[in-house]
């Protein structure tokens, strides 16, 4: 499964949802996240819980490290596939309107032939299996 940081920022920030999200997280054979996962991710709980962005990294950091999650690199073939679904879902193209950091999760979650762990209704809309 290829966490999107929409899950991270729910888990960590401990949002209605995150019971939900964490079991679902947690029932995965493997778990994928990438660079850009993490960055996103941090930026969110820092805005959320209002605190340093080096902190927020270490939430994230310890979340990842927690639940064994494979950090892929960002390849050429995955750079590709997520100029693809901004094509086909981006905002202003599609009511998914997934941007940059979805974008690249979408590819991500493609390439390795996973589900992808979300939270909201905008990979709901795409054509990605649901983790």
């Amino acid at each position: 499964m290829f966490v999107d940081a929409s899950a991270l920022v729910a888990i960590i920030a401990g949002e209605p949802d995150a019971t939900q999200l964490e079991t679902r997280l947690v029932s995965a054979e493997r778990r994928y996240a990438s660079a850009v996962v993490a960055y996103e991710a941090s930026l969110g709980i820092a805005r959320s819980l209002t605190i340093s962005t080096g902190n927020a990294e270490a939430l994230v950091d310890d979340l990842l490290s927690q639940i064994h999650a494979e950090i892929i690199p960002i390849t050429d073939e995955i750079g590709r596939g997520a100029i693809g679904a901004f094509e086909r879902f981006g905002r202003g193209r599609h009511p998914a309107r997934l941007n940059m950091g979805d974008c690249f999760a979408y590819a991500c979650a493609r390439a390795l032939d996973v589900p992808l762990l979300f939270k909201g209704d905008d990979f709901s809309q795409t054509d990605i299996a649901v983790g």
